[in-house]
């Protein structure tokens, strides 16, 4: 299935990408995955996906990549995805220290992630 990422640098992410992936999987909600923080150590980063100035859900799937094989996408709004370290409790915000907003990720197949319950409704758990 191909899936287009069209995210304009905004507030929250840093650049402009506009790049139509093949999934090989059904996209699924993710609550937490491991990624490189700002200094690039692996952590693990709540991640929500950014829209409007608000969080909405975030997703992964499984893609084809030509450069790198099978990668794990992660993606989220029309303003890309959010994230911050797993211990970080401050509520969503742009203008947070600790949080760092990307237009999408293309992480290792094999990266670690956890999903959200298949009956998880966002709209009363934003995070």
């Amino acid at each position: 299935m191909l899936y287009e990422v069209e995210v304009v640098a905004d507030g929250n992410s840093p650049m402009d990408l506009n790049r139509v992936f093949d999934l090989l999987t059904d996209p699924r909600s993710v609550l937490r995955i491991v990624a490189p923080d700002p200094m690039g150590n692996d952590v693990w980063c709540e991640v929500v996906g950014w829209e409007d100035g608000a969080p909405c859900p975030a997703m992964a799937a499984l893609s084809e990549d030509s450069g790198e094989g099978v990668i794990m996408l992660i993606y989220g709004g029309e303003d890309g995805i959010r994230l911050r370290p797993a211990d970080d409790t401050s509520g969503w915000d742009t203008d947070a220290s600790k949080q760092w907003g990307e237009a999408c990720l293309m992480l290792g197949s094999d990266v670690e992630i956890e999903y959200a319950p298949t009956d998880w409704d966002y709209s009363q758990h934003p995070h």
